[in-house]
């Protein structure tokens, strides 16, 4: 796997709270502007997503994947890649740390796309996801 790009951000709001958000994979188009549509595949005992299949414009990267997620940790969601049409693979997790009333949270996100791309480009766009996710996470948790 390649490098791994990562940032955090802290949001005003309990843990519980903010994975419940990241759980509803059928609202990310409401908050992250790249997904534009979701369909899960497949669920765990207690409803979470743990295949979501995934349409997604990021500029530069457009690719329709399925990922598998792992819940099993309480401050934690980590994903692999299944299948992609662009990617050959990816791996990511959320990482949430309980800061007083808010919580820290850290996304890590590491990509190999299939067709070649200059290392630069590809840096750029993971960073653009990531900094796209975490600040569309915080507005839409913290209007909730």
């Amino acid at each position: 796997m390649v490098d791994r790009a990562s940032a955090s951000i802290s949001i005003d709001a309990p843990v519980e709270r903010i994975l419940a958000v990241i759980a509803d994979f059928v609202g990310y188009p409401a908050w992250s502007s790249e997904v534009k549509s979701v369909q899960i595949l497949a669920s765990d005992a207690e409803g979470r997503g743990t295949q979501v299949t995934f349409v997604m414009d990021a500029g530069v990267v457009k690719d329709t994947y399925t990922l598998a997620y792992d819940w099993s940790a309480p401050d934690r969601v980590s994903w692999q890649l299944v299948r992609a049409q662009l990617q050959k693979a990816q791996e990511g997790a959320y990482i949430l740390r309980a800061e007083g009333a808010g919580t820290l949270v850290t996304y890590e996100l590491a990509v190999d796309l299939a067709i070649p791309m200059l290392g630069l480009f590809k840096r750029k766009a993971e960073r653009m996801i990531i900094d796209t996710a975490l600040k569309g996470l915080k507005q839409h948790v913290e209007q909730r």
